[in-house]
């Protein structure tokens, strides 16, 4: 770190501000020192700093509204909240007000120099007037994806944790891995996990890791998720999935920064940004009495809600024209290109798979068509579906209710299917309906 790297203290007790003082200045750090809020705006107006440490209580305000200033004046400026132990609500609110960390009193020197080592490789803004290159992987102009790029921004330059909501198949995943990477953890570990996916007497052990001979197969020691993104960031997906056991570990991980392997006899402190996601209402299922409102809490302190596919129809053909030239380019085939038909059709369709599903069925429309061109018909879209979102179907393409309806079923249990890969439990959670429903419709149908 340059020794030119300045940081900005904020305290109303010296032997506070002292402390803080010499615990940068080993680290080659400037620091400036200020008594309370007046002081502290004193400073930012006369120098530039990397970083501001604030207590939460000062003389002349709060840093909660210090915090709100530099945002407000200095939006590039990181500043880390330094609360009272237990004090976790007004931690969060800070981070809610763009606070980009906290530290509890008494103030764990390793875990400062933590907070300051990440706070300081934070990457440099872009220069004023020329906005950032747009990454080729979330692709879209309507004004949901403008605003949906600018948040990925604002959050990568925070350390709060995010949820991330949105249908299944619109990108949330995605969006994690571009915080990450537009943040100051960049250079260290991404780790993905589906919550879903973990068999419940295996969730302990895969999180936190296990000792050699603490269970049966366990034959060496073992690092977990927690270890392994440890300085990075770890991605929650599908968090609700997770058995209430298993939440209140996540909860006491997340709150303590530490973990405790299976078998093992100490906790071993770990550095990580949790995010997480679910294709599923989390506040519902908190009424339902299936997910910890406190972990809720604290994994809510921001949502960040993706748009699903529907509701930016004029992404689109940009969408489409990216993904055939990919396609292309993997086959070495030439490119095709969709009609006007066939991409009015597109627009026309629900995409209850978003994303994801655009690219399943373009990948399968340019296997079949000829000369290049992929038709309406390539899509293999009935007229039905089509037109789900334009109004009631037309009595004069219903010949027989009960097939139609038949018809509507099977499409929509299909679908559920190959979103999840064929997991016929993870298929009935998206279609809200039980597993015993699911082996009876299936059977009805000649699915099973």
């Amino acid at each position: 770190m340059s020794a030119r790297q300045k940081i900005l203290i904020v305290d109303d007790e010296p032997d506070i501000r002292e402390l803080l003082e010499i615990t940068l200045g080993r680290m080659k750090l400037e620091t400036r020192s200020a008594r309370d809020v007046t002081e502290a705006r004193e400073w930012l107006g006369r120098e530039s700093f990397d970083l501001c440490l604030t207590d939460m209580r000062l003389p002349d305000g709060t840093g909660l509204e210090l915090v709100q200033f530099i945002q407000q004046r200095y939006p590039q400026l990181p500043v880390a909240m330094i609360t009272a132990f237990g004090s976790l609500d007004t931690a969060i609110n800070a981070l809610k007000a763009g606070a980009f960390d906290f530290l509890t009193k008494p103030v764990d020197l390793p875990r400062l120099r933590e907070l300051v080592g990440t706070a300081l490789r934070m990457p440099a803004p872009a220069p004023a007037g020329k906005e950032p290159s747009i990454d080729q992987r979330l692709l879209g102009d309507s004004p949901p994806m403008l605003a949906l790029r600018k948040q990925i921004g604002r959050l990568a330059r925070s350390q709060a944790p995010v949820y991330i909501s949105g249908e299944s198949g619109s990108g949330k995943e995605l969006v994690a891995r571009l915080i990450h990477e537009q943040g100051p953890r960049a250079d260290r570990p991404f780790i993905p996990v589906n919550c879903g996916a973990i068999p419940a007497e295996l969730m302990e052990s895969e999180f936190f890791g296990h000792r050699k001979g603490s269970f049966t197969g366990a034959t060496e020691d073992k690092p977990g998720l927690f270890q392994a993104a440890h300085g990075g960031t770890l991605f929650l997906d599908e968090v609700a999935d997770l058995p209430l056991t298993m939440q209140v570990k996540l909860l006491r991980a997340i709150q303590e920064k530490a973990v405790r392997a299976v078998g093992g006899q100490t906790e071993n402190v770990v550095d990580v940004r949790i995010l997480c996601a679910t294709h599923k209402d989390l506040a519902a299922e908190v009424a339902a009495q299936r997910f910890r409102q406190d972990l809720y809490y604290r994994l809510n302190v921001i949502e960040l809600r993706v748009p699903c596919l529907r509701e930016r129809r004029e992404d689109i053909p940009l969408l489409a024209s990216s993904m055939l030239t990919r396609l292309a380019q993997g086959s070495g085939l030439p490119p095709a290109q969709l009609t006007p038909a066939a991409l009015e059709t597109l627009k026309g369709y629900r995409f209850p798979g978003n994303v994801r599903e655009l690219e399943n069925m373009l990948e399968r429309a340019y296997t079949l068509c000829e000369d290049d061109r992929i038709e309406a018909s390539d899509l293999r879209l009935s007229e039905t579906a089509a037109s789900v979102d334009t109004g009631e179907p037309s009595l004069a393409r219903i010949d027989n209710l009960e097939d139609y309806l038949e018809s509507v079923e099977r499409k929509l249990i299909l679908q559920a299917l190959e979103e999840t890969r064929w997991n016929r439990t993870a298929a009935a959670q998206r279609l809200n309906m039980s597993f015993r429903s699911m082996r009876y419709r299936l059977k009805k149908l000649g699915l099973d």
